[in-house]
């Protein structure tokens, strides 16, 4: 189904009195909200994402700013992963996807066809909702990236890095003395930080969060929880989350998608306590989801 915005200019300048603006159904809408923002790490504009002949994702824009986290909240299905994916073009790797749009990396065309997906996604890392460490030992799931990628040149500047990525995804405390050990043999919460420690060894300027937390326990998902904030201070993270109290713990921004459609964007704060849009109040007071 299809969403447009129907409110009137007097309509929207009464939002500051509570007034929702009202939705229904049509072939056109406009996203609610602060999604172009001056000066962004990463632009999208008027993306549409197919699978086959089905639709995905509509004529989405959305910035994303410099060392901010943007949360992407929706029901299940209404393609806010499928946006993640594309952001890093891992739709690439799904024979019937399609992506059509502008995806601008400090406006750089990153769907360009001199632009190699594999350097893409060393620039923009990903960590996916299930933790899924390499059959290797710590050490060698983080050094994997450098390694390929040529980052160290000698076994001293290898080590740095993995002792450095460890430490910044908060894990290297726990596993210094067994850095030869399986990394599979880690405990739920520690394999996810050493995949988000094996993402950032290769310092990657962006990175992509698909539920990093879903399948943790509540103290796991405060540790990564606290990490994302550490983290935020020297990388833009946007993070896909069915959660709404972690998004309004982890970002800044908010981003609401219902089927396929930004419907609203705007501060964390503003779109919890005070949202816009008719559709999005009544996801977050869960009416729906």
């Amino acid at each position: 189904m299809s969403i447009q915005q129907t409110a009137t200019a007097p309509a929207i300048a009464q939002t500051q009195t509570n007034q929702k603006i009202m939705t229904s159904t049509s072939d056109t809408y406009k996203t609610v909200g602060r999604n172009i923002i001056p000066n962004p790490k990463f632009s999208t504009r008027n993306v549409n994402v197919f699978y086959g002949d089905k639709q995905a994702i509509f004529d989405t824009s959305l910035d994303i700013g410099n060392n901010e986290v943007v949360a992407l909240i929706g029901p299940s299905g209404c393609g806010k992963s499928t946006f993640l994916r594309s952001l890093n073009r891992m739709n690439d790797t799904i024979p019937i996807c399609r992506v059509t749009g502008e995806f601008t990396l400090d406006g750089e065309d990153i769907y360009a066809k001199t632009m190699d997906p594999v350097l893409l996604r060393a620039r923009v890392g990903m960590v996916f909702q299930k933790a899924n460490p390499f059959p290797k030992s710590i050490y060698d799931n983080v050094a994997y990236g450098p390694r390929i990628h040529g980052l160290a040149s000698n076994n001293a500047e290898l080590d740095e890095i993995v002792i450095t990525s460890l430490e910044k995804a908060g894990l290297f405390k726990e596993v210094k003395d067994r850095l030869n050990a399986p990394g599979t043999g880690l405990s739920g919460g520690q394999q996810q930080r050493l995949c988000i420690a094996r993402t950032i060894a290769v310092s990657p300027e962006v990175i992509l969060m698909d539920e990093p937390a879903s399948a943790l326990d509540p103290i796991a998902t405060a540790i990564i929880e606290e990490l994302i904030d550490e983290l935020r201070e020297n990388f833009t993270i946007v993070i896909v989350t069915h959660s709404m109290q972690q998004a309004a713990r982890v970002s800044q921004r908010t981003a609401y998608f219902h089927l396929g459609k930004l419907i609203e964007v705007g501060k964390t704060s503003q779109i919890f306590t005070n949202p816009r849009c008719e559709l999005t109040e009544n996801y977050i007071t869960g009416k729906f989801g």
